[in-house]
């Protein structure tokens, strides 16, 4: 395989859906070594960089078991699933037993199969890992019990919810500290020398099998967050943070081995200090769903290097499909700005056809739901074009937009630029409910003395314009509610 492509596009799927959905229509069993080329070749096809296989690892039967009687749990997989039966709850893919592939989607072997197919077609592989928290029947559990953090019987009485017994031991549940514990799930001590030197040859291991990991719930590791989330239980405060200390060591043997980080609280920054390439950026996200234009331009001021680190999503197995979180024409305005900014894309499998349901990590199929044509072909045209080198290896700049007069509606206006000395394309989006006037502001003195043609590489359609009246007034445009232009600029 090549290098790390900069700013990849990478798709997640969820992994036990994806194979079931393809044996039911195929009426044989499908695992990840059996996957027909025609599947594969449909991936190469969407012009990604990387398949994120979200919930390869052996998921753990006692954690199915707390999830059945979990009286929420049961309702979210009914409620997604109308005819569920248990037989659909093949556990959560975050409550790990092992770190091997799970032998009802192929084994270590299968997935070997599977990467082999991809690389082929020179796309990567991700794969999770989970360092807050393992199952109740992880082997670690009966091995080394002193990894994990610890209990008495006072904090059984006391707070069932986050402490349970197993034999005779009182074990702490995996807990964000915003929300009541994970039943499901024991909490890691990431402070414990002992567990950190495991989770290096795990996470080597790892390695060894795919390109890279995304690292759930990462903030959670962090020295000052562990700290306040567990107080006194923790031991001594490590001179190292655990991702400091597992990164670098992981990257000795594996340079070419990427670390993305699922990150909340705006720790994004230290993250990123911290050793991971690439961490999500929710605040974006949260921002597109609900906040105003000018809170997102501020968000696009930032530090490009930083920007360059972020991995820019609207959906994901974690939040709402888009097609139900955003307003409809929102949503496609919304994609252009995620996948046309600096940094790394994420891509949920379903996005583009229009899925309206949020699939619970634990059930094992999907209700029917109809494709969506119109979405998908925007995004197979999309992701043709952002596919461009300039968007991967080239120049971005944010550019200003201006109004007149009596007219405040270029505030609704978001513009930027990439450029790579050869092509050049210009981004601007209304991303308002209603009609946006205003002069697109373009960097620099390159489009001057000559004319242009501009192309909208989503429509087609083409204009020409002077590219003195560019540099000295900027770019007259005018679009409806949420509409946007990619234009691919050419000197006539």
């Amino acid at each position: 395989m090549h290098p790390w492509k900069k700013k990849p596009v990478i798709y997640e799927i969820n992994t036990w859906v994806w194979l079931f959905e393809m044996g039911q229509q195929m009426h044989l069993p499908i695992t990840l070594a059996n996957v027909p080329d025609e599947k594969w070749d449909e991936l190469a096809q969407l012009n990604i960089d990387a398949v994120w296989f979200m919930g390869v690892w052996e998921r753990s039967p006692r954690g199915i078991e707390i999830s059945n009687r979990n009286a929420g749990n049961l309702s979210d997989l009914r409620r997604a699933l109308p005819d569920f039966t248990f037989k659909d709850n093949v556990g959560s893919p975050y409550c790990v037993r092992r770190y091997s592939v799970d032998e009802h989607l192929g084994g270590n072997d299968g997935m070997a199969v599977a990467r082999r197919q991809l690389a082929k077609r020179g796309i990567r592989f991700i794969l999770d890992f989970v360092p807050n928290h393992l199952a109740h029947d992880h082997p670690w559990v009966e091995e080394s019990p002193d990894y994990f953090i610890s209990g008495n019987e006072d904090d059984l009485r006391h707070d069932p919810i986050t402490f349970v017994q197993i034999n005779e031991q009182i074990f702490a549940c995996g807990k964000d500290p915003n929300y009541p514990a994970w039943q499901d799930v024991l909490q890691v001590n990431a402070f414990h020398p002992g567990l950190r030197e495991e989770v290096i040859e795990t996470v080597t291991g790892i390695a060894a099998q795919c390109d890279g990991v995304r690292c759930d719930m990462a903030m959670l590791m962090m020295n000052d967050i562990f700290a306040r989330t567990w107080e006194n239980r923790t031991g001594p405060k490590p001179e190292l943070e655990f991702w400091d200390e597992l990164i670098s060591a992981v990257k000795r043997s594996n340079p070419d081995f990427i670390f993305i980080a699922e990150a909340y609280w705006d720790k994004e920054w230290d993250l990123q200090q911290q050793g991971f390439d690439y961490c999500y950026d929710k605040r974006l996200y949260d921002r597109l769903e609900h906040d105003t234009v000018q809170s997102i331009r501020l968000h696009l001021q930032a530090d490009f290097g930083y920007q360059a680190k972020l991995i820019r999503f609207i959906e994901n197995h974690d939040e709402p499909r888009h097609v139900v979180a955003f307003q409809p024409g929102q949503n496609f305005a919304a994609a252009v700005i995620s996948s046309t900014l600096p940094g790394a894309k994420l891509y949920h499998e379903g996005q583009f056809e229009g899925r309206r349901v949020k699939l619970p990590v634990f059930l094992r199929r999907r209700p029917e739901e109809p494709a969506d044509c119109i979405l998908k072909t925007f995004y197979q045209r999309l992701l043709l074009v952002i596919n461009h080198p300039a968007f991967h290896e080239g120049e971005w700049q944010l550019c200003e937009c201006h109004g007149w007069t009596g007219n405040n509606s270029f505030e609704n206006l978001l513009a930027w630029r990439w450029t790579d000395g050869i092509d050049s394309f210009l981004i601007a989006v209304n991303y308002s409910s209603f009609t946006a006037q205003g002069l697109v502001r373009i960097p620099g003195n390159d489009l001057s003395a000559e004319n242009w043609l501009l192309k909208d590489e989503i429509n087609g359609a083409t204009f020409e314009r002077d590219g003195d009246e560019i540099h000295k007034s900027g770019l007259d445009v005018e679009l409806g509610p949420w509409n946007f232009l990619i234009l691919r600029l050419y000197p006539v």
